[in-house]
């Protein structure tokens, strides 16, 4: 995609592994938000399945993206979260309106 775009990040914790992806997950956050192209980067966690987190990102472009992905805080978000993580699912949203 070259243009901007919204995804949203679905991550569902292992049983017993909440806390560990909730705080890998906020550590996340700031260091993001400071990347050329990212407009936005959001933490939630559902509020009904607390083991479940959702990351509301707005990005430039793909490439924008991809840079956010070979970071050395998202490398290590990795490293930190391989074995707390049950589900993980990234779609990304086009603007219509």
């Amino acid at each position: 995609m070259s243009q901007a775009f919204t995804a949203i990040a679905t991550l569902v914790a292992k049983s017993g592994q909440q806390a560990v992806l909730k705080r890998e997950l906020s550590a996340l956050v700031q260091p993001s938000r400071e990347e050329a192209g990212c407009q936005f980067y959001n933490l939630h966690q559902d509020a009904e399945a607390p083991g479940t987190f959702y990351v509301l990102e707005r990005w430039d472009d793909e490439a924008a993206l991809e840079f956010h992905n070979a970071t050395p805080h998202f490398q290590n978000f990795l490293s930190q979260t391989r074995e707390a993580i049950e589900h993980f699912e990234l779609k990304r949203l086009l603007l219509v309106l």
